[in-house]
């Protein structure tokens, strides 16, 4: 804490000086002034904490510098020390905030106990500041969540139109003056595995970035925002009636391409739409995104339409299935790679491909593969379907939003050989691929590693992942790598020169909070109070 001493004599802020037991209240730094104007220009630099002022000074006195800090720094605790026994000085004094006016000369005790009084106060109001700074911090960080929702329930049709719009409207998110809105998707899940990567699987870091160039490019004629319920989707509102939004979304991919380095794929409703009517358009927008032909690079901007969805051809419970079965069961590579190669010539050079198809290609893997690992679970799958996101496997296409076959055959590759593995080797404990995931924590432990992270690694669902991850080790995935990070942590903490917050990051943990807080429930106690055990 700081404090300032305010005294057109000399000698008496020498004694005050002398006789404030500064150490046991906490002040480390004591400024001084001859009057009350060059304290007002050491308040404004240094921000003392407490002032202590003489009342008669030339220039500015202590009545004005008290009034000037109740209206300027109404934070700062004032001491008077004053040698006036003046009843209006006194009222003075108290009008505008001061703790205590003690007279000259002055008593070390009185002194003392003005001072432990304003920095007592000082110390309650600051936690006061602190607590409201907090709360509006987090109402700050809630505010676009909430924004979000508000605007994901009016692409929902989940609300009441009419009350809705006044929300919007109150909240700046939706001019009073608009009735029409043209709608348009896209998403992230439509970009490639490198650039996820990048990124971390941090979707709402992505979203984060495109969002921002979106709504730079709309300038407040249109409105880009998260779909809270569909992890990914940003959806675009354009209410400007006097450029189109095709011709935005060229200059927005044009900006996320030079940032990001991809080409950004848009599902759009070209027709401008009433307020009320935008969840209908917003349908056939994401099917327009959902439903694009990926082996068609002539366009970014796919318009939807009210149309049935294309077929899919199941891949579960067809002869082609029963081709990868065997294949996954031999063990031979040639002959995994001979049924992908197969599977892949068909569907690459047919005429038309979707990302939907992909997505339901995939959500069918993974029940495939449960089922071929665990045969005695075909009755559960099928009566309920696991609950699953929209793929658990990244889409395997281009920077530019394309199929990628070859990646996606290294896709299918990797399934069958994790498939392969839990088939054949399902009850030897040392060769089950959960052994094999466990060596992966083991080696990568401060790496950021997620569920979704080891599901694409390994080509298993997450749901299996987690489930046989129970069986063999009784823990979940979660804590098993939470063992491992905190026993390296007990290691590393032996080491008395490290600081705690270098070990977390050394271990995985980039918040030294958080880090405490799982060791602490996994050691009952503290890193610190580890480290002091060991060392006694």
């Amino acid at each position: 804490m700081r404090a300032l001493i305010v005294d057109d004599e000399i000698h008496v802020r020498d004694a005050i000086k002398l006789l404030a037991d500064w150490t046991s209240h906490g002040i480390t730094e004591i400024f001084q002034a001859s009057n009350g104007e060059l304290a007002v220009e050491i308040i404004e630099q240094q921000s003392p904490q407490i002032v202590m002022t003489d009342m008669r000074m030339p220039r500015k006195d202590g009545c004005e510098l008290l009034s000037w800090l109740q209206s300027h720094r109404p934070d700062i605790k004032s001491i008077v020390i004053s040698g006036y026994d003046d009843f209006d000085l006194v009222r003075h004094t108290v009008r505008n905030g001061g703790v205590d006016y003690i007279l000259k000369p002055v008593e070390p005790g009185a002194l003392n106990e003005a001072l432990g009084k304003a920095v007592s106060a000082w110390k309650i109001e600051e936690e006061e500041r602190w607590k409201i700074t907090r709360l509006n911090i987090e109402m700050n960080q809630m505010k676009p969540l909430y924004d979000d929702r508000l605007l994901t329930d009016l692409v929902n049709g989940s609300t009441n139109v009419r009350n809705f719009h006044r929300e919007l409207q109150e909240r700046l998110l939706l001019p009073a003056s608009v009735t029409l809105c043209t709608v348009a998707i896209l998403s992230n899940t439509q970009f490639d595995e490198d650039l996820l990567e990048k990124f971390q699987n941090q979707q709402h870091l992505l979203s984060f970035t495109i969002i921002n160039i979106c709504n730079e490019l709309l300038e407040q004629k249109g409105i880009a925002f998260r779909h809270i319920d569909k992890p990914g989707d940003i959806v675009i509102l354009h209410w400007d009636e006097s450029m189109p939004l095709s011709l935005i979304l060229q200059k927005i991919n044009g900006a996320i391409f030079s940032t990001l380095h991809r080409r950004a794929h848009f599902g759009l409703c070209k027709h401008r739409t009433l307020l009320a009517e935008i969840p209908h358009a917003y349908a056939r927008a994401e099917r327009g995104l959902w439903n694009r032909n990926l082996l068609d690079d002539s366009s970014y901007l796919h318009e939807g339409d009210d149309a049935s969805p294309t077929r899919i051809s199941a891949l579960r419970n067809s002869p082609q299935e029963e081709k990868f079965r065997l294949a996954a069961l031999s063990g031979a590579s040639e002959q995994m790679e001979r049924a992908a190669t197969e599977w892949l010539d068909e569907i690459c050079t047919s005429e038309f491909l979707s990302p939907m198809q992909l997505s339901a290609w995939n959500k069918e893997w993974d029940w495939i593969q449960m089922h071929w690992a665990e045969p005695e679970l075909l009755d559960v799958l099928k009566s309920a379907e696991v609950e699953q996101d929209r793929f658990s496997i990244t889409l395997p296409l281009n920077e530019y939003g394309h199929l990628d076959c070859k990646r996606w055959k290294r896709q299918i590759l990797g399934r069958l050989t994790s498939a392969s593995r839990t088939m054949k080797q399902q009850y030897t404990k040392d060769g089950h691929i959960v052994y094999d995931i466990a060596k992966y924590l083991e080696m990568r432990y401060n790496e950021d590693i997620s569920l979704q992270d080891i599901s694409s690694r390994f080509y298993l669902s997450r749901e299996y992942i987690s489930r046989k991850f129970k069986q063999e080790f009784g823990v979940t995935l979660l804590d098993y790598l939470s063992r491992i990070r905190i026993e390296k942590a007990k290691l590393l903490l032996m080491n008395p020169h490290m600081r705690i917050s270098q070990i977390a990051e050394m271990v995985g943990y980039n918040d030294e909070r958080y880090f405490s807080k799982v060791f602490k429930k996994m050691e009952s106690r503290t890193p610190n109070e580890y480290r002091k055990e060991f060392l006694l």
